[in-house]
C-alpha cells in the first residue's frame, strides 16, 4: 500500500497523475497503524524479509524486517579527521572518531541509530571547528618510500584497497551529515510536511498546466533550425548543414523529455507517440530506453549501485564507491574496476569534453539494445505491446533517411560523410554536458530511509543560474533541481516554481545549489580531478601490498 503522504510516499504522488494513483488501489495488500510511516529498504537496494512467530498463539506471519543495528553501522558514517593535503610523499591520515550516538545516549534513552550528530545551528562559524574537535587524530598513513611510490608503515598502519575505499566513502557521508538537516524523523518528517504544503502551492497555481502556446514557439524554432539545414544542404555547404541538424537534434530532444515524463498532453498514448517521434524517428533513440534508464535516475539519484546515470565505468567515476566493482541493479551487471578503469579515471578531467562530444554514437548502441532485450519485449504481454515494434520501425526509419537517403545518396564522397556525421553529433555535446552538470558535482552518498524524498534530491541535483531569454538554451535542464521535486511540471512553468522552492529551503535549512553554467562546469571537472586523486592513492596502497606482501597481494 501508498504511505500516508510520508516518506517514500512522494516519490509516488509526484511521479504518477491523479487518475493513475486512484488505479494503485487495487494492489493493496494490507493497512499499516495510525501514526507516520517508517521507510523501509527494499529488498533490491538490501533490504531483507525475516521469516517470524509473532507469538504461539497467532498464525506465522512473513514481513520486511530491518535490523537496526545493521542499518545503523551500514548508514551512520565513521567519525574520521579530514583528509590532509596529499603530495607525492604522503596519503590522507585515517582518524578513530568518539563514540556513537547511541553509546552515548544508552543511558538516557536519547537519541536513535538515524539521528545526526549535527546539533549546531546551519551557518554557524564553529560548526567545522567543532567536527575536528572532535576527532582525536591518530595518523595510520605516514610517507616512505619503495620504488619511488608512496607506501605506508607497516602493521596496523597499513591501509588496504578496500579500506581506504571504505574511508573515502564514509568522509563523503560524514560531511553530508553535517552539511544538511538532520536525519532525526522528527526533522525529516516536518521537511516532508512543508514538502506536500509546497506542492500544493503548485497544483493551486494552475503551473500543473501546460502552457501549450509555448510549444508553439517551440515548433516554430525547431521548424526554421530543421528549414536552415535543409536549404544549406541544398546548397552544397555540408558541413554548416551538419550544424544545423546538430542544432535541431539538440533542441527537440527537450520536448522528447517533457513527452518522457508525460508533461505535455499528460495522456500516456499521446505523449508516448510524441517522444516516440521525436526520438526514435527524428533522432534515432529509443524513448522507450530513455523512460526506462531516466525513472530509475530519479527514484534513486545520484545512489552508485542502482543509479545507471552515474554507471560509466571504465570511463568516468564520479565517487570511490566505484573502486568496489558494483553491481548494477539496473543493467544486472557487475562494472569490474580493472586495470582499464585505474588508466582511465586519473584523466577522466581531461576526457570528459571529448566524450561528450561523442556520447550520441554510445545512445544509438543502447537504444537499439533497450528495443531488443527483454525489457522492451516484456511490454508485448500489456496494452503498451505496441510500443516496440512502433520503436523499431521509426528507429529503422531514421536509419534509412539519415544513413542511406542522406549520407550515402546525397553528401558526395566519403571525407564529407564522416565530416558530417562528426560536426552533426559533435554540436549536441553541449546537451550531453548538461544532463550530467546537474548530477556529476553532487553527492553520491547514500544516508539511508529516514532521509526525506526532497532532502535526498535537493542534496543530489544541483540547478544552473541563466537570465530567463537563454532558457531555450537550456531546455529546462537548468531547472533540474525543481524538476526532480515536480518530475511531471511542465518545463516552461519551472521558473515560476523556483522562488517558491527557495523560500522551501530557507524554511527547512536544506542548501539549495545553484551556480552559473561556468562555475558549474568547474564543480563537475573539481569533482572527477578529487577522484581521479583517490584512485592514485589507491593505486599506491596495492602497490604497497603488492611489494610488502602484508595483505598477501604479491
Amino acid at each position: 500500500m501508498i504511505p500516508p503522504r510520508w516518506g517514500a510516499d512522494a516519490r509516488c504522488c509526484r511521479y504518477h497523475s491523479p487518475k493513475t494513483l486512484k488505479t494503485m488501489k487495487a494492489f493493496r495488500i494490507g493497512r499499516k497503524p495510525m501514526g507516520p510511516w517508517t521507510n523501509r529498504t527494499p529488498p533490491i537496494r538490501g533490504g531483507t524479509f525475516h521469516h517470524r512467530l509473532d507469538t504461539p498463539d497467532t498464525p506465522e506471519t512473513f514481513e520486511l524486517q530491518v535490523d537496526a543495528e545493521k542499518g545503523a553501522i551500514a548508514n551512520r558514517p565513521t567519525v574520521i579527521a579530514p583528509a590532509a593535503p596529499v603530495d607525492g610523499n604522503s596519503l590522507c591520515p585515517l582518524a578513530a572518531g568518539p563514540p556513537s550516538l547511541d553509546e552515548k545516549h544508552a543511558a538516557t534513552g536519547q537519541g536513535t541509530a538515524l539521528c545526526s550528530k549535527r546539533c549546531t545551528p546551519r551557518g554557524s562559524p564553529s560548526r567545522r571547528d567543532d567536527i575536528k574537535g572532535d576527532v582525536k587524530y591518530d595518523s595510520l598513513l605516514s610517507a616512505a618510500e619503495v620504488g619511488g611510490l608512496p607506501t605506508a608503515t607497516r602493521g596496523r598502519a597499513g591501509l588496504t584497497p578496500a579500506e581506504y575505499t571504505d574511508w573515502a566513502v564514509q568522509q563523503g557521508k560524514y560531511l553530508d551529515i553535517h552539511d544538511y538537516p538532520s536525519l532525526d524523523p522528527v526533522v525529516q518528517q516536518n521537511i516532508t510536511e512543508k514538502y506536500r504544503i509546497l506542492h500544493q502551492q503548485v497544483q493551486d497555481q494552475g503551473l500543473y498546466n501546460c502552457p501549450y502556446l509555448e510549444y508553439g514557439k517551440e515548433m516554430a524554432r525547431y521548424l526554421t533550425i530543421f528549414g536552415l539545414f535543409l536549404l544549406t544542404l541544398s546548397w552544397g555547404w555540408y558541413l554548416t548543414s551538419a550544424v544545423f541538424l546538430g542544432l535541431f537534434w539538440h533542441q527537440i530532444m527537450f520536448t522528447a523529455h517533457d513527452a518522457g515524463h508525460r508533461a505535455i498532453t499528460g495522456i500516456f498514448v499521446y505523449d508516448t507517440l510524441i517522444g516516440m517521434f521525436i526520438a526514435d524517428f527524428c533522432c534515432g533513440l529509443s524513448i522507450g530506453w530513455w523512460k526506462s534508464s531516466h525513472n530509475v535516475h530519479h527514484l534513486i539519484t545520484n545512489q552508485p549501485e542502482h543509479d545507471p546515470d552515474i554507471q560509466n565505468i571504465p570511463l568516468f567515476a564520479t565517487c570511490p564507491s566505484f573502486f568496489k566493482s558494483l553491481r548494477s541493479s539496473y543493467y544486472d551487471f557487475t562494472f569490474a574496476w580493472d586495470a582499464a578503469a585505474e588508466f582511465m579515471v586519473p584523466y577522466q578531467k581531461y576526457t570528459y569534453y571529448p566524450i561528450m562530444g561523442i556520447a550520441r554514437f554510445n545512445l544509438y548502441l543502447l537504444s537499439w539494445l533497450h528495443v531488443l532485450s527483454t525489457r522492451s519485449s516484456s511490454l508485448g504481454s500489456s496494452k503498451a505491446w505496441w510500443i516496440r515494434p512502433t520503436e523499431i520501425a521509426f528507429m529503422f526509419c531514421y536509419w534509412v533517411i539519415f544513413g542511406y537517403l542522406l549520407l550515402l545518396r546525397t553528401l558526395p564522397d566519403w571525407p564529407t560523410r564522416v565530416a558530417f556525421v562528426l560536426v552533426s553529433h559533435i554540436i549536441t555535446m553541449p546537451l550531453h554536458v548538461q544532463i550530467t552538470l546537474s548530477h556529476w558535482g553532487m553527492s553520491t552518498s547514500n544516508l539511508g530511509e529516514a532521509e526525506s524524498f526532497p532532502q535526498r534530491q535537493l542534496r543530489t541535483t544541483m540547478d544552473v543560474d541563466c537570465p530567463a531569454w537563454l532558457d531555450f538554451i537550456h531546455g529546462g535542464l537548468q531547472f533540474q533541481a525543481i524538476h526532480h521535486l515536480f518530475p511531471r511540471l511542465p518545463r516552461h512553468n519551472l521558473r515560476k516554481v523556483q522562488g517558491m522552492v527557495r523560500e522551501f529551503c530557507r524554511e527547512t535549512s536544506i542548501p539549495y545549489s545553484i551556480l552559473g553554467f561556468v562555475d558549474g562546469n568547474k564543480k563537475v571537472l573539481s569533482r572527477l580531478d578529487e577522484v581521479s586523486d583517490q584512485v592514485k592513492i589507491l593505486v599506491s596502497c596495492q602497490n604497497y601490498m603488492a611489494t610488502t606482501g602484508e595483505s598477501g597481494l604479491h
